[in-house]
């Protein structure tokens, strides 16, 4: 009898024992996991929409749409779910598919009138038994200039209920705002491309012609400066005309301007006199390519080669903190403020182009408060200055 009250409570035990290991189990999934349902669910929301998000940034295609439209579905909560553009339908998933031209014409009139639409069983006629298309909602997805790039078509299994017209035009408001972060990274990348090529083709015409021309005139007078300005002339052209990188570091946009200034100094001989005030320290900052030299540019070709006697060029990068200050400044003949403006600076033979061009890539680079500084009158030369921040999450050099 003994024996057996033993062998109960050991197996007592044993199940306490296991018992409590579960609990305890259960206690640790609970505090490492998401406690709530109300947490679970909005991490499934947050979780299904960053998924969609991703393909929507890279632009609307059907290989985008494809990827796309099946978490939106998820999202709206829709048997089914199409998204189309005016001309076709980029991508369905989900259940009534044989609908398919019904939906699209649908979706092509609320892209026509930018309003929402919502369809009927009777709207949607179907000889199929298995159908369980009875109604669905169409919202055209807002775009950046009030036109409507596409619409988000969900399907119904039942007259449309109240939740799921919110839920599809929300879910369609949110989708055009993801494409027009697609268009606008696209416009950037675009403008960016188009600025640089416009700063190139300013040095071509502007420079190349009287480089080569101060060359020459070394060949026979001086064969060995002759042949370091080719060599300069040669590294200067291969910097401004590489194809990688849309941005690059103070000290190699520097080296780039010596040699420039090299070139041009063989021209104008002891008239141009250059001071350069350079923080060590600031030299690895990044900033777009090509910003500094056009500055430079300037103020050689609209100040000194403009004024008789000797000319100064002055460069000065100092390190302000957080920030790299940069002035370029020139004791020119300067300009009445009055007629100069950074925007429209169209003057004789493109005039200043470089200064609108580098003002308005360092504001789309570093924000509207990172723009340009000209201070110029007649006769009082010209300084133009930037403020350049030292780290910036979009500059890579």
């Amino acid at each position: 009898m003994a024996g057996q009250i033993g062998s109960v409570l050991a197996v007592v035990a044993v199940l306490a024992a296991l018992a409590a290991a579960v609990v305890a189990v259960l206690r640790l999934r609970a505090r490492r996991g998401i406690a709530t349902t109300m947490q679970r669910a909005t991490y499934e929301v947050l979780h299904t929409a960053s998924l969609a998000a991703e393909p929507l940034r890279a632009g609307l295609t059907q290989a985008t749409a494809a990827k796309a439209v099946r978490h939106l579905r998820v999202l709206v909560g829709a048997v089914g779910l199409s998204l189309a553009d005016e001309k076709r339908c980029l991508a369905f998933d989900g259940r009534g598919h044989h609908h398919i031209e019904q939906l699209t014409a649908a979706a092509q009139r609320a892209l026509t009138t930018r309003r929402s639409i919502i369809l009927t069983a009777s709207e949607l006629p179907c000889d199929r038994v298995d159908c369980v298309v009875r109604g669905a909602v169409v919202a055209p997805l807002p775009g950046p200039d009030g036109a409507a790039p596409a619409a988000l078509v969900a399907v119904a299994d039942d007259q449309p209920p109240p939740g799921l017209v919110q839920a599809t035009l929300e879910a369609a408001r949110w989708a055009g705002s993801q494409l027009a972060l697609a268009e606008l990274d696209s416009s950037r990348e675009r403008l960016a491309r188009a600025e640089v090529r416009a700063l190139r083709a300013q040095i071509s015409p502007h420079f190349i012609y009287n480089a080569l021309t101060a060359i020459a005139s070394f060949v026979r007078t001086d064969p060995e400066r002759a042949r370091e300005l080719i060599l300069e002339f040669a590294e200067f052209t291969r910097y401004s005309f590489r194809a990688h990188g849309e941005f690059t570091t103070l000290a190699e946009e520097l080296r780039s301007i010596d040699r420039y200034l090299t070139i041009e100094r063989a021209r104008f001989g002891d008239r141009l006199q250059v001071r350069l005030q350079i923080a060590p320290e600031v030299l690895p900052v990044g900033l777009p390519f090509l910003c500094l030299q056009p500055l430079v540019e300037n103020a050689v070709r609209h100040g000194l080669s403009r004024k008789p006697g000797v000319g100064m060029v002055s460069i000065e990068a100092r390190d302000a903190g957080a920030e790299c200050h940069i002035t370029v400044e020139d004791d020119g003949v300067g300009m009445d403020p009055s007629v100069f403006g950074l925007e429209s600076a169209d003057g004789d033979d493109g005039q200043h182009v470089g200064l609108v061009n580098v003002d308005e890539r360092l504001r789309s680079v570093f924000g509207d408060h990172h723009g340009l500084i000209v201070e110029t009158a007649p006769g009082a030369g010209t300084k133009v200055s930037m403020r350049v921040p030292k780290f910036h999450p979009q500059v890579r050099a």
